[in-house]
């Protein structure tokens, strides 16, 4: 049960954070897949005529990959993903909260430790410390990733490989968000901005 109490300052903060967060990415997703779709629309209108555009599959590509990222993140904090709910259907009320708490807990660990991971990797400390230089950082580390391009677009691959560390941030403040409400500190939130947010199982 949520508490009466008016919550601490900081657990409002969080919330305040995902739901502006989650706003975010309701409309990131709107237009992601507005773009996906004119993207399709063009790649079939131009290879019909025979006059394809070389870049058009590559960029669907990237859409559709930014998509799924956004479109988890937000389907984390609607507790909209995946749940299995064989074993935790049996349990009494008070063992399908805590089921709950652990199952938001590990989404918080998971998104955490990847971003860990998106900081090693992307190193921004040591690609800062060479002037921003990707060829001297590349000779001194050995990590290519500011020098690689896309194939058509020659985007900078690390531009696209942004959403891996945006999905990680997000996705640990969803998670953070939703434990603070299955530890009933605050009440839940409504999303009026989408539909189907009435899931019971334990994500």
């Amino acid at each position: 049960m949520p508490s009466s109490h008016t919550p601490p300052l900081p657990v409002r903060a969080v919330i305040a954070l995902s739901n502006g967060l989650l706003a975010t990415e309701r409309v990131a997703i709107m237009s992601f897949m507005g773009i996906l779709t004119l993207l399709i629309l063009i790649n079939v209108t131009t290879r019909y005529a025979g006059l394809p555009i070389y870049w058009i599959d590559e960029s669907a590509v990237y859409a559709t990959v930014w998509l799924t990222f956004i479109g988890a993140s937000a389907m984390t904090r609607l507790r909209l993903d995946f749940a299995v709910t064989m074993l935790t259907e049996w349990l009494s009320p008070r063992g399908q909260q805590i089921a709950r708490i652990i199952s938001a807990l590990a989404v918080v660990g998971f998104g955490f430790g990847l971003g860990i991971m998106c900081w090693l990797w992307m190193d921004p400390i040591g690609i800062a410390r060479t002037g921003f230089d990707a060829k001297a950082y590349a000779g001194e580390t050995f990590n290519f990733l500011y020098t690689e391009h896309t194939q058509t677009l020659n985007w900078p691959s690390w531009i696209v490989y942004l959403v891996l560390p945006i999905f990680a941030v997000s996705m640990t403040l969803h998670g953070l968000a939703n434990t603070l409400e299955d530890l009933g500190i605050v009440g839940r939130s409504a999303f009026p901005g989408f539909q189907a947010t009435t899931s019971t199982g334990i994500n």
